[in-house]
C-alpha cells in the first residue's frame, strides 16, 4: 500500500506580486504636490529640488511644477515650480 497521497506537485504553487517599479511621470510633465515620480529599489534616481524621498526610496513631488532631470554621474529628479 502507498504511504503517500498520489497528488500533483504542490511545491511550485507560489509567486510574488509585481512591484510596479519605474518612472511614473515623464520629464517635462506637470506634476502636483504629492504625486509619485519614481518607484525604485535603492537610489537609481536621487531627489533634487522640490522632491522628497520615502523610506522605500520612492520619489515624490513636494510642490506643483514641471518634472525634469539633471546630473550626469548622479541622476537627479527635480520639480521646477510654476510661476504664478
Amino acid at each position: 500500500m502507498a504511504h503517500k497521497k498520489g497528488g500533483g506537485s504542490t511545491k511550485n504553487g507560489r509567486d510574488s506580486n509585481p512591484k510596479y517599479r519605474g518612472l511614473k511621470r515623464a520629464g517635462g510633465q506637470f506634476v502636483r504636490a504629492g504625486h509619485i515620480l519614481v518607484r525604485q529599489k535603492g537610489t537609481k534616481y536621487h531627489p533634487g529640488l522640490n522632491v522628497g524621498m520615502g523610506r522605500d526610496f520612492t520619489l515624490f513631488a513636494l510642490c506643483d511644477g514641471v518634472m525634469c532631470f539633471s546630473g550626469k554621474t548622479r541622476k537627479k529628479v527635480n520639480v521646477q515650480p510654476q510661476a504664478a
